[in-house]
């Protein structure tokens, strides 16, 4: 039988993190043991029902069988402008500023092949959703890690930044609110970084996909929002999170003219874009009915107030998130978080995800996901109690 040798961009990568927790699960599974899964972020509760009728009808449509536009039907573009118009008071061209993704995810992956030549770098957070790290190094540029710690409330220090490092950066990452730690950032920081990625001449990335998320009248802003933010990056935007639809793999990014317009052509090059009854749910999602995120939120406020409360109750270190549907949890010194996310698989049969996963400064923490439903969430804390965390 022939040898089959992976690219070298392969060989270095670790096993991609929730691929790896699949397989955890599915050992304790056949040991006949019911698991508490708070691993991955994905939504348990419904796509709300006007945006399936809207797939169904346009599903039905054979004008909508036939390849859609690379970069998106307009009026799916010209939605996402209305809506960050209502939402952040931000005026976008849908033309030139707006792109439509398949799913944010494969829009922060296909960035760098826009941007990173070989050894070309880029300013990518730690611990962080793995897929900026991932994209950089598939490009073949290298990621320069700037560590998120709590004394500096999880964002990057950009004074830390050595300014040899600066001068080489192509690209700069940042998530608020922030996946896996749950952090809200304020206008100061979005204003710094402006500031920083102007002086450097960097383009700034960042992931809005949480920005419907929050809790406790805490309402994020938007990166563009800041003076002078369009004219150093973009946003990247997602249905998955606000609107239940992950499964659906629809998203944008908005911003910075040429930087769209570049993220374009990779995308033409490389996929056919998004199916067009789905765009057009989106366009229902974004212009219906929107009562429904306060309601989704206050959900997840209950199901985060249980979660947190029990965590305290149990000793460990655990702020309560004003953002996000993710909880950051500082473990026992005693363990790695490897060490004890398996260890609350294997006694309890409850999934968290190892904060190394996102990233060495990630050690000493682990992540759950309020991604059950109350008693659900209540039958966890009870487990963890019982193993005498």
């Amino acid at each position: 039988m022939m040898s089959i040798e992976k690219a070298e961009r392969l060989k270095t990568l670790p096993p991609y993190l929730f691929k790896e927790l699949d397989r955890q699960k599915e050992e304790v599974r056949k040991k006949g043991m019911d698991i508490i899964d708070l691993g991955v972020g994905d939504p348990d509760l419904p796509t709300p029902a006007h945006i399936i009728e809207a797939l169904k009808r346009a599903s039905s449509d054979p004008a909508n069988h036939r390849y859609p536009s690379y970069t998106g039907m307009e009026n799916f573009k010209s939605a996402a402008a209305h809506w960050y118009r209502r939402r952040f008071n931000v005026d976008l061209d849908p033309k030139r500023e707006v792109v439509t993704l398949i799913g944010s995810k494969e829009g922060i992956a296909h960035i760098p092949l826009a941007f990173i030549n070989p050894e070309d770098v880029a300013l990518v957070p730690s611990p962080a959703y793995p897929v900026y790290n991932i994209g950089v190094r598939f490009a073949g540029g290298k990621p320069y890690a700037m560590n998120l710690v709590k004394t500096n409330d999880f964002l990057p220090d950009l004074n830390a930044v050595p300014e040899e490092i600066a001068k080489k950066a192509k690209l700069m990452f940042i998530n608020y609110p922030n996946n896996p730690t749950s952090a809200v950032a304020s206008e100061d920081f979005f204003r710094r970084v402006v500031d920083f990625a102007a002086a450097f001449k960097i383009i700034v990335c960042h992931d809005a996909a949480y920005s419907e998320m929050a809790f406790d009248g805490y309402r994020p802003m938007s990166f563009l929002q800041v003076k002078g933010a369009k004219e150093v990056g973009i946003e990247f935007h997602s249905l998955s999170k606000t609107y239940n639809m992950t499964g659906w793999r629809i998203g944008f990014a908005v911003g910075h003219a040429e930087v769209i317009n570049a993220l374009g052509q990779i995308k033409s090059n490389i996929d056919s874009g998004a199916f067009q009854a789905v765009q057009i749910a989106g366009i229902a999602a974004l212009e219906g009915d929107q009562s429904f995120i306060e309601k989704m939120n206050r959900e997840y406020e209950a199901r985060r107030d249980i979660l947190v409360n029990g965590l305290l109750e149990l000793g460990l270190s655990v702020s309560k998130p004003r953002a996000t549907f993710y909880v950051w949890i500082g473990i026992p010194r005693n363990y790695t978080s490897a060490e004890f996310a398996s260890r609350l698989l294997a006694k309890a049969g409850v999934v968290a995800t190892p904060g190394n996963g996102f990233g060495e400064a990630g050690e000493g923490y682990i992540r759950m996901a309020l991604t059950v439903n109350r008693e659900r969430m209540q039958e966890a804390v009870e487990r963890l109690r019982s193993i005498g965390i």
